[in-house]
């Protein structure tokens, strides 16, 4: 603890993906850091400077303090654990602690008296304190509250996000005491400018982030049910928004595919704690029922206006633009629910890694879209840079003339129907 209270923490970042690598090279800025990943391609990408999730430049990876290392016992005995491990759900949509509970038991093998543990990953409220903690207890033959303390800082990363990097978003931090939450106060606050938000308790901070993403989640689901409705009524949902908006509490959401590691998952940790309460969190998991449910819908309509089995061009395959990260990517399913239909369907993602994507899905990418025969239908599923440049004549010379142009992310807004060509959007 001394060197702590002196501001000098030896601190280890425990996982490097999206989450951890960004935390772990703001706080090497400050501090003395290394990053432990169990995977040791990703441990050597990141030692010869480059990360691919795009996150962090290779000039920051190279001219970082931080020690990348894939053995933890070349990092231990460190002050301070930052654990940012994934905690995705299983099949039956229920949480999926495994990788947390692991690294709990790798971290609790090298604690000593005084060390600190942070857990970053989103949980359901009482995980840290209830789960984490008497498996760093086991481990360690330390009493977790007297001899090693734990604290709590749900990450805020959004990915791809420059506007709201880790050092431009607020800092939500708790400790199991007063003195614990101080420090780190003090350790967040030291590297991002935005500052830090004390919550009075773990439980109350563990509470807060898991309600962040099932609140957008609700809200995107209340758009994509008013979509489906207005395409029933034949009124263009985007126009619809657009004069909304002008009120000005209207919420500015949009209708679309919800994927990604966070909006899709989070809302079913609290609907696991409502339950496990003896409560039925009725509109969160409507929420989810509806969002979920989102590929289906538009595999059913694509397949309604194609009317026979059709070869289809999808542009993006990733869970959100200018990201290569394909967790949870939603247009997965609506590809494979095209190609149940008897649909052709071809991919093409610049931004995705085309082994991730045979690894993760078994779906192979297009190296290229120059000089190809027009599709009968095109499908701008991912609203990627480099598709919103695309010039009209290039999107013309994708389809056919009798074709169909599919644009679920209004990618290319002004471009109308012509004679024999439809267009169908969200």
């Amino acid at each position: 603890m001394n060197s702590i209270r002196q501001n000098d923490p030896k601190i280890m970042v425990v996982g490097l993906g999206y989450v951890g690598l960004p935390l772990a090279i703001a706080l090497a800025r400050k501090f003395s850091v290394t990053g432990f990943d169990v995977n040791q391609a990703r441990i050597n990408e990141l030692t010869s400077g480059n990360d691919r999730t795009g996150e962090i430049s290779t000039e920051e990876l190279v001219h970082s303090s931080i020690k990348f290392i894939d053995d933890i016992n070349e990092g231990a005995p460190s002050d301070v654990y930052v654990i940012a491990v994934p905690t995705p759900i299983d099949h039956e949509n229920k949480p999926d602690l495994s990788a947390l509970n692991s690294a709990s038991q790798e971290v609790g093998q090298y604690l000593k008296p005084g060390n600190i543990v942070v857990y970053e990953s989103t949980v359901f409220p009482g995980v840290t304190e209830e789960i984490c903690g008497p498996i760093l207890e086991t481990a360690s033959g330390l009493v977790c509250g007297e001899e090693f303390f734990l604290g709590y800082s749900p990450e805020r990363i959004n990915p791809g996000d420059r506007e709201h990097a880790i050092d431009k978003v607020t800092k939500l931090v708790a400790g199991q005491t007063p003195d614990i939450t101080e420090l780190l106060a003090s350790i967040y606050g030291s590297v991002i400018p935005a500052g830090v938000y004390r919550a009075p308790d773990i439980r109350t901070a563990e509470a807060a982030k898991v309600i962040e993403n099932a609140q957008r989640d609700i809200n995107i689901a209340f758009i994509n049910e008013v979509a489906m409705i207005f395409n029933r009524l034949g009124i263009d949902t985007d126009n619809v928004l657009a004069a909304a908006r002008t009120k000005w509490n209207f919420l500015d959401f949009r209708p679309g595919l919800v994927g990604g590691h966070c909006i899709g998952v989070d809302p079913y940790y609290l609907a696991h704690a409502a339950e496990e309460a003896n409560f039925d969190p009725e509109m969160i998991l409507a929420g989810r029922r509806i969002n979920d449910g989102m590929a289906g819908y538009v595999a059913d309509e694509i397949d309604r206006l194609l009317q026979v089995p059709s070869c289809v061009l999808v542009l993006g395959l990733t869970f959100k633009e200018n990201v290569s990260d394909l967790r949870n990517s939603q247009i997965v399913d609506m590809i494979r629910g095209l190609a149940t239909k008897g649909h052709i369907v071809e991919i093409y993602d610049p931004i995705a890694s085309s082994e991730d994507v045979q690894a993760f899905y078994g779906l192979a990418l297009k190296p290229t879209i120059d000089k190809i025969e027009p599709y009968d239908a095109i499908i701008g599923a991912v609203a990627h840079d480099s598709f919103r440049a695309m010039a009209a004549s290039v999107v013309n010379d994708l389809v056919k003339p009798s074709g169909l142009l599919v644009d679920l992310k209004r990618i290319w807004s002004d471009l109308s129907p012509t004679e024999g060509r439809r267009i169908w959007r969200l």
